[in-house]
């Protein structure tokens, strides 16, 4: 744990004790400061004062001699309107924070020389993270990951020299932190998406940009018009930028054509590295995922065949395009993890031949939007409350059966490609959430890996989860 020792001797509120507000409330005493927590759930509050954290309904504080207010990122901060604390906050002039930027101080006040990476982006960026982590841990660096993906930032091991830091940072939590200043900021995309809690487009812009905004090295992917903009602005303002591309060759920066990723600088190509053949890295998606953590990698020190080392050996992320198991010439690709259309778009544009098992609870807009990727998908096996809405939507172009369960459907789908001539995967991908059969997508997931794991003739290619075979 990182003990918060730059609250020392002051008094801070907290709002929101979930995992991560825990995490603060104790990184936070566990630095000197004195705290006072709350949460709207009494169940939560409860669990904290179990672990030794005062609680008091800050309502009844003095926020007069509050030094600091820590909000959890799942609290609304502007949007759709300010929570009632940040409202108190705000009249009393205490300062609104969260625990990034508790991380961004306590890094400047004890190691501010150790590499720290953070990635945020519409799409992609867990996979980027987890990735440049991977890069590092198998070139033998001394590697902590965490933020938005697994562990709390403070709960990962305290800042010092020769220790790198990668976090992934949702938009929320770059809100909640004003100082931020990475080694090395990744935006990898913008698209629309939050929009409840930013308001408007150009608003969850902003925010993005404040990541790379205070990056010693800004990597800025450039195929979508809010981060070229912000790219060009950074620029202006005279720091450094490296832009990313899948689209296109650049002047300066890193680009992918096809499975090759390419650096142009100073007038100068050079081929960085081929993707191909690399499963968990197959797509236009994961070549700018690999160009962003090139870059990353490159800016605090790694060596270029460090980096094409830990490309080759990335094992993916789990529920993420993650190939789990082969017989024969079919792949089972787990992407649990596609709880929509738009996330499953990746996974479907990766494969040629798609035994596709696909429901579960509906979101709006359905599949409508992946007609374009029909032709891959020789069948369909339909599961959960949104078969019947997917099979009308499929209806001639694609053929399908509405298999209802999970493991119907797998034991259909890998017998239909067992009798394949030609390569195909077997995969879940269901642009749906799980809450109809399944708590969440990664028991969904693990639910898929057990499943496959218990076919016959099947070479598993990662460990089978707890559970069942």
């Amino acid at each position: 744990m990182i003990a918060a020792s730059s609250f020392k001797g002051k008094r801070v509120a907290l709002f929101g004790l979930g995992g991560s507000g825990l995490a603060t409330a104790k990184s936070l005493q566990a630095g000197g400061a004195e705290v006072f927590a709350w949460d709207d759930n009494p169940d939560s509050v409860a669990r904290a004062a179990a672990e030794g954290i005062a609680t008091i309904n800050l309502h009844g504080i003095d926020w007069s001699s509050i030094a600091s207010f820590v909000l959890s990122p799942g609290v609304p901060l502007t949007h759709p309107k300010p929570h009632w604390t940040v409202a108190l906050a705000k009249s009393a002039g205490v300062e609104i924070i969260g625990d990034v930027e508790i991380f961004v101080r306590e890094r400047r006040r004890h190691a501010p020389d150790c590499a720290f990476i953070a990635i945020t982006g519409t799409n992609g960026k867990s996979t980027t993270t987890a990735l440049i982590a991977h890069i590092l841990q198998a070139s033998g660096r001394d590697t902590q990951l965490g933020g938005n993906i697994g562990r709390a930032v403070l709960t990962l091991d305290p800042p010092k020299s020769e220790r790198y830091f990668v976090v992934e940072c949702s938009s929320y939590q770059i809100d909640l932190a004003p100082t931020l200043n990475p080694t090395a900021g990744i935006l990898l995309n913008l698209t629309p998406d939050h929009l409840d809690r930013h308001g408007t487009m150009q608003h969850y812009a902003d925010v993005k940009e404040r990541l790379v905004a205070g990056a010693g090295t800004a990597i800025v992917g450039v195929d979508d018009s809010f981060c070229e903009l912000i790219g060009d602005r950074i620029e202006r303002s005279g720091q450094k930028v490296i832009r990313i591309s899948k689209r296109q060759p650049l002047a300066d920066g890193l680009y992918a054509e096809g499975s090759r990723i390419f650096r142009a600088e100073q007038g100068a190509v050079s081929l960085l590295v081929d993707l191909d053949g690399i499963q968990t890295l197959r797509g236009s998606h994961n070549a700018q995922n690999a160009a962003a953590a090139i870059a990353a990698c490159l800016a605090v020190g790694v060596a270029v065949d460090e980096i094409q080392a830990g490309l080759k050996s990335f094992p993916g992320l789990k529920h993420r395009m993650q190939p789990v198991g082969r017989r024969h010439q079919v792949v089972f690709v787990n992407d649990s993890k596609a709880t929509n259309a738009e996330a499953a778009a990746p996974a479907l544009s990766s494969y040629d031949r798609i035994y596709w098992i696909a429901g579960g609870l509906p979101k709006e807009g359905g599949i409508a939007s992946l007609a374009p990727l029909f032709p891959r998908i020789v069948k369909a096996y339909l599961i959960g409350e949104a078969a019947s809405a997917f099979a009308a939507t499929l209806g001639e172009q694609v053929a399908f059966e509405i298999s209802d369960t999970l493991d119907r459907a797998v034991a259909h789908a890998a017998a239909d490609a067992a009798r394949d001539s030609d390569p195909s995967a077997v995969m879940l991908s269901p642009a749906c959430a799980s809450f109809d059969q399944f708590k969440n997508f990664e028991v969904r997931g693990d639910s898929f890996v057990r499943l496959v794991a218990g076919l016959d003739g099947i070479s598993m290619l990662i460990d089978v989860p707890q559970g069942g075979k």
